[in-house]
């Protein structure tokens, strides 16, 4: 069985972690797989978002793996390239040129939340659990720290981090880290309304806009807003920015090139 399936169905691919025997656990097959789909996405033209779910209703992810490996311990670092696959996983997610949503389908767990924080917009079952339960075998949520403090506010993620209790989808979107918490019958209505309102944006001022909130995360205020006066002159050069301007006079709706 493979351990991640891909599905598209016009401008949206959907990217289904396959392992619901294992509670859609993260291991390496799953993050080369995730990765390889969202390489699959950017080379083509015609994809405009990607959607990151879990099979079954039971769980979105529920974390790494955690079977214990030779040395008795489920993580290991080799020593001679300590490049770790959820680091690696993490860094593929967020440097996607395209919309990343997850359609969180049951429980996300320790480094599922992560993956869910590593994504652009979360919609999530309202009754489904999200945390970092990590503290619970003796680690930390470690890797996926740079993306939870970007989503949750640091006082409440402190308090996750260490106490270890998920708290529903409903909840988190009451505090506005998930952006929506439906019913499990509604979840694929809502995905619906919300990848419309996406796809018929221009795909070329998403990517170049992505792009660039990459680069001013990192950058002081002063740099970051010297960046973006070259960012949108080139980004007003684009084809895509040209139509939209033509559309806008012509009282129309545009038509995108995404170039």
């Amino acid at each position: 069985m493979n351990p991640v399936e891909t599905v598209r169905d016009g401008a949206v691919l959907t990217i289904r972690i396959n392992r619901p025997e294992l509670r859609n656990a993260l291991n390496e097959a799953v993050a080369l797989g995730i990765e390889a789909a969202l390489d699959a996405a950017e080379a083509d033209p015609g994809i405009r978002a990607v959607v990151l779910t879990g099979a079954g209703d039971k769980a979105f992810c529920a974390g790494g793996d955690l079977r214990p490996a030779a040395d008795g311990t489920p993580f290991t670092i080799d020593v001679a390239d300590p490049r770790h696959y959820v680091a690696r996983l993490l860094r593929r997610m967020e440097a996607c040129r395209l919309p990343l949503i997850a359609r969180v389908n049951g429980h996300a767990l320790a480094g599922g939340m992560g993956l869910v924080c590593a994504c652009d917009l979360a919609v999530m079952v309202d009754s489904a659990m999200i945390g970092v339960t990590e503290v619970r075998v003796g680690l930390f949520p470690a890797m996926i720290l740079p993306f939870l403090l970007r989503v949750v506010p640091p006082r409440r993620m402190m308090e996750l981090c260490i106490t270890g209790e998920p708290v529903t989808g409903a909840e988190a979107a009451a505090e506005r880290w998930v952006n929506y918490a439906v019913p499990a019958d509604q979840l694929d209505d809502k995905m619906a309304w919300l990848l419309g309102r996406i796809t018929d944006k221009s795909p070329t001022g998403i990517r170049l806009g992505k792009q660039g909130l990459r680069k001013v995360r990192e950058m002081t205020t002063d740099a970051a807003l010297e960046y973006a006066q070259f960012m949108l002159a080139n980004m007003a050069r684009t084809e895509d920015a040209r139509e939209g301007f033509k559309a806008f006079a012509e009282k129309r709706k545009p038509e995108w090139t995404g170039r």
